[in-house]
């Protein structure tokens, strides 16, 4: 129970942080935006990328960002860097990171894990993560924004666009 409590000033501080930014006067000739924190629980047996493009989906969020997420995994689906093909990694794994971009026709994820003796992976998230015992999540969604991804001939990846 103390772990729980001392988590929970981290995670307001977090939000706090975040909220002052999104307030602040811009740099440059952008617009600020405001945000609307999102907050879901994964059970176990939920696939982790489906779970967050599923409520995503459901309730409509144009442009979104990964506050935060902590939870455990049987299994472990990930794209490495500069590789075409997603490895599979079966046991239990710690998420020890959860970060990236979301919106109604996808997203840009990338997923750190930790394993019983504390040795770490990350990639991009791919589907197949499966939930061990949960997956809890924050999603801040930024409204008057729309996230979309369009081909970017430099990369050669379809890529983030922001419009208002």
């Amino acid at each position: 129970m103390e772990t729980g409590l001392l988590k929970m000033p981290l995670l307001l501080t977090l939000l706090l942080t975040l909220a002052a930014l999104l307030h602040a006067e811009p740099a440059d000739s952008a617009s600020t935006t405001t945000m609307k924190v999102h907050v879901l629980r994964l059970r176990p047996g939920d696939d982790l990328m489906k779970g967050i493009t599923g409520y995503v989906q459901r309730n409509k969020i144009a442009a979104g960002v990964i506050l935060t997420t902590v939870g455990s995994l049987t299994e472990t689906r990930l794209r490495f860097a500069n590789r075409p093909e997603s490895t599979t990694k079966t046991g239990k794994m710690e998420i020890v990171s959860l970060v990236g971009t979301v919106e109604q026709g996808g997203g840009h994820l990338h997923l750190s894990v930790s394993d019983g003796n504390g040795v770490t992976i990350g990639g991009h998230l791919m589907e197949g993560c499966k939930i061990y015992t949960t997956a809890e999540i924050a999603i801040g969604e930024l409204t008057g924004l729309r996230f979309l991804r369009k081909h970017d001939p430099a990369s050669g990846y379809p890529e983030l666009t922001i419009e208002k």
